[in-house]
């Protein structure tokens, strides 16, 4: 596999996340709007683990690098944020902009604010067998705020937020996510995952070496960085090398803080629980016709990539357990959601459609094995799993 063993986010010599310059000469565009809210995500794989993303949404015309590595856990250099981080940060930026809006068409006059989200996922099963699957599970959140209105109204007020939000649109039903593939230039039919019905997206492999780094001084920073450093431990739960063992019997813990800075713009603290990972802070903005200032990137941003990232890093993973040649991947990925009920003006629960992936595949192996990875990337990516799961928002606590 391409740069193995090498630190490629350390030696590019490009910031880890940034907005980048000249969209126009990369040629990323926004896919057909079709609900609210259409963005585009390119993502291709830097070595086993560390994988780049360009991502633009339609609202917002903006286009955001970000990049994402693993930590000790899959034997990685932890220089970047996991894929489940950003999912979980674009979630409790999403609920956040919901409740604000919400807030302000109701002229509640909000004080202070504060958003605890805990994500859960799961793994079974054996890699080789075929039998490994990933599981999404219920999220918690815990909610603190002070506002100038009774009790009654704020709770309610959060419920409504909640519901209107556009990431409901991936949990309220099972979403079944579709694929083309593509192997050496060729495109290979699907096995198992359900067919995309429309022509296979030209590879953008030859496109990212062009991106420059925007000098717009609107933008807030630094967009990430790394908080506290996890330290390596080995032979416990978690640990180094944990999550590359051919069978698997566990349990993910993902935890996103949201606060709001004076400027406005939201400060996401983001832990990783189990597996052991690093904290990282994200910064998360709004464009201005949903009440933000465009100064980081956007909520359905950070969802989209995260769930390209995690499709990524369980090709990589079942490559490297299978000692398979998988020599470079990439995906273009659409997602589609609703505008939310307060930012949107919709008043209508969220909405979304299922996830549409172009896999793209360099390897020596035959197209039986391109089949095989990419129905097994779907069956044991989290996100994937998300899509799929029907799930329902646990709200523990509103502390007024």
């Amino acid at each position: 596999m391409a740069n193995k063993g090498i630190n490629v986010l350390e030696t590019c010599g490009l910031p880890i996340f940034f907005k980048v310059g000249n969209a126009d000469e990369v040629g990323i565009s926004a896919p057909r709007n079709r609900k609210g809210l259409a963005v585009r995500t390119w993502v291709r794989s830097l070595s086993v683990m560390q994988k780049e993303a360009l991502v633009i949404s339609d609202t917002t015309g903006l286009v955001w690098r970000f990049a994402s590595d693993e930590g000790p856990y899959l034997n990685s250099f932890d220089s970047a944020p996991c894929p489940l981080a950003f999912f979980t940060t674009g979630m409790v930026s999403s609920y956040m902009n919901e409740i604000q809006a919400l807030a302000k068409i109701q002229n509640i006059k909000i004080r202070n604010i504060k958003l605890v989200l805990d994500n859960y996922y799961s793994m079974e099963g054996s890699l080789p067998r075929g039998t490994m699957i990933g599981g999404a599970m219920p999220i918690d959140l815990d909610i603190q705020i002070e506002a100038d209105a009774a009790d009654s109204m704020v709770k309610k007020l959060v419920y409504d937020a909640i519901y209107t939000s556009p990431i409901t649109g991936l949990m309220r039903e099972s979403l079944s996510s579709v694929f083309t593939l593509s192997k050496n230039g060729k495109p290979v039919e699907v096995g198992r995952v359900a067919a995309l019905d429309g022509p296979l997206e030209p590879d953008p492999d030859d496109r990212f070496p062009f991106v420059k780094v925007s000098g717009d001084p609107v933008v807030a920073g630094p967009l990430m960085e790394k908080l506290e450093q996890v330290a390596t431990k080995s032979g416990v739960a978690g640990g180094a090398g944990s999550s590359l063992t051919s069978e698997q019997n566990r349990k993910l813990h993902v935890r996103g803080i949201c606060t709001i800075r004076e400027d406005g713009v939201k400060q996401i603290d983001q832990y990783l629980i189990n597996p052991l990972g690093s904290q990282f802070r994200f910064l998360s903005d709004e464009a201005q016709q949903h009440g933000g200032q465009g100064k980081a990137p956007d909520a359905v941003s950070y969802i989209s990539a995260g769930i390209g990232f995690c499709y990524m890093t369980q090709l990589g993973r079942y490559a490297t357990i299978l000692r398979k040649n998988l020599a470079e991947y990439r995906v273009v990925q659409d997602t589609h959601f609703s505008e939310g009920g307060a930012t949107g003006g919709t008043g209508k629960r969220g909405e979304a459609d299922p996830v549409e992936t172009h896999v793209y595949l360099k390897t020596s192996e035959d197209d039986d094995f391109a089949r095989d990875i990419l129905d097994m990337g779907e069956q044991t990516c989290f996100l994937h799993a998300f899509c799929r799961t029907e799930l329902e928002p646990n709200i523990k606590k509103i502390s007024t």
